[in-house]
């Protein structure tokens, strides 16, 4: 009886996997890189409108502030909005940058609000209260578009079915680090592949919260910004696409943005990922089964939606496969032979080709894949907790990701995990495993624990040696001057005492 039951629960995890490995399989089959859509105006240009959150960015938020009023647009049709929330410095920041710009004929304003209700919903839903132009572009604090990103974008709206265009994320530090190259291989598979084959196949795709172009009628026929999910451009492209607007996907126009540096601030960004994604397919998936759609769109979108369950199936997975091989060695082998290397296989070529498509050589990207595959294998922890809190829990705070600039630095601490090196102990336990699989001679069961070993074991040493950064002491006074060549520098006088 124990020997079916441990066989029984190891199949239930492993068909999660299993569904995720063949979505990925059909994805790599339905990939065609050289078929790109151009989408420059032919037409006039139309008025847009760029929308800049920010809350206590200082480290980015000049910066961000000159790449958005650098945009290459006719001046009479253009205007940025900067909706700044910053309880901090930053505020003397935006200040000094804004009024810089402005003095240049950009037409740019700063809208603040008395409270920062809903997060990052919240702002952009503000600001569109005084939003007059047809067309709203959303930028986030560390991303720096090339002037001519607007103008590669806007001809998609010259079908006036399309609600929204999403660019692909570009990554201004992807060598910095294995685990840096790990994350830009996890999202070169999603905006290289999956963007562009969910807009080829005509399935739904979903804007990334930046780099994209909305239709201000698409936003309201959808009900607006909400901020009952920690993922609120997932929702609000789901339900604009409910309403029957069409999405678009460019997937030769890049925007640049920093990827997270350390552990915890990928963790943090993950989190909410995770939690908000949940979130959403609570809410949406009724509303998807009942639309008249086709089946593959429905099967595809909840597939899309209930994607961060493979989490909790990982680490199941991971619990239970030690004991599997030493209560039921041959058959437990068996299952895996029969399941695992056609998924490894498939999650491997996924990240491969993402990457071969961008023009990464191949030990690039035989690195990174492979790093990928590991990353994902010890996250499971800290995001299955993350799935489950949003299957169950309520919203939730809007965990923001730490952005460094120039400097490397990140102006403010994320919050650690709870389990905070925990997965050294999934390394042991899988390890274990791994031992006495070899001894027996089950030669696949041995090659996934090793995996496992391998994946828990370099979370659990990031997560223990990684150096969060410690808030600003409250006594640091910082004021900001505006230097010789115009930009905003720091002037900082402390009377706290060096860490």
């Amino acid at each position: 009886m124990i020997v079916e039951l441990v066989l029984v629960a190891c199949a239930v995890a492993l068909t999660p996997l299993a569904l995720i490995a063949c979505h990925r399989a059909w994805l790599l089959a339905r990939f065609r890189p050289r078929e790109l859509a151009d989408f420059r105006a032919r037409r006039a240009l139309p008025p847009l409108t760029v929308q800049l959150p920010l809350f206590n960015e200082r480290a980015v938020a000049a910066r961000a502030i000159a790449a958005l009023a650098a945009l290459d647009y006719p001046r009479d049709r253009f205007s940025v909005q900067v909706l700044d929330d910053s309880t901090d410095v930053t505020r003397e920041i935006v200040d000094v940058e804004v009024e810089r710009w402005r003095a240049r004929g950009v037409n740019i304003s700063i809208v603040r609000r008395e409270e920062r209700a809903g997060f990052k919903a919240g702002a952009l839903a503000n600001g569109l209260r005084t939003v007059t132009t047809p067309l709203v572009a959303v930028f986030d604090a560390d991303f720096v578009p090339a002037p001519g990103f607007l103008r590669e974008l806007v001809g998609a709206f010259e079908d006036e079915r399309v609600g929204m265009v999403q660019a692909r994320w570009e990554h201004l530090d992807r060598d910095a680090s294995l685990l840096v190259r790990a994350q830009a291989a996890l999202l070169d598979g999603h905006f290289v592949i999956t963007h562009k084959v969910r807009r080829d196949e005509g399935r739904y795709t979903h804007f990334n919260g930046t780099a994209g172009i909305w239709r201000r009628a698409a936003i309201d026929a959808a009900g607006g910004w909400q901020s009952d999910t920690l993922t609120e451009d997932l929702d609000l492209s789901y339900r604009a696409q409910l309403r029957g607007w069409r999405f678009e996907y460019a997937l030769q126009v890049v925007a640049p943005a920093e990827l997270p540096a350390t552990l915890a601030a990928f963790q943090a960004q993950q989190r909410r990922w995770a939690r908000g994604t949940v979130q959403s397919a609570r809410k949406l998936l009724p509303a998807l089964w009942h639309a008249n759609l086709p089946w593959a769109t429905r099967i595809e979108s909840s597939v899309h939606l209930l994607t961060h369950f493979a989490h909790p199936a990982v680490l199941a997975l991971a619990v239970l496969a030690p004991f599997a091989v030493r209560v039921a060695g041959p058959s437990f082998e068996r299952l895996v032979l029969a399941t695992v290397p056609f998924g490894v296989g498939a999650l491997w070529l996924f990240y491969e080709r993402a990457q071969a498509a961008i023009g990464r050589s191949f030990a690039q990207r035989a690195l990174d894949s492979t790093a990928a595959l590991l990353l994902g294998i010890g996250m499971s922890l800290s995001l299955s907790r993350a799935a489950l809190r949003g299957l169950f829990g309520d919203v939730g705070e809007f965990e923001r990701t730490p952005k460094s600039g120039r400097d490397g630095r990140a102006s403010y601490a994320v919050r650690a995990p709870r389990l905070r090196g925990m997965e050294w102990l999934l390394a042991v336990h899988a390890a274990w495993g791994a031992a006495m699989a070899a001894e027996r001679g089950l030669l696949g069961s041995a090659t996934l624990l090793v995996v496992f070993t391998l994946g828990f074991g370099w979370v659990g040493a990031l997560s223990i040696a990684a150096t969060v950064s410690s808030p600003r002491s409250a006594d640091r006074k910082e004021t900001w001057e505006t230097s010789s060549n115009g930009r905003a520098s720091s002037s900082s006088h402390s009377t706290a005492t060096a860490p």
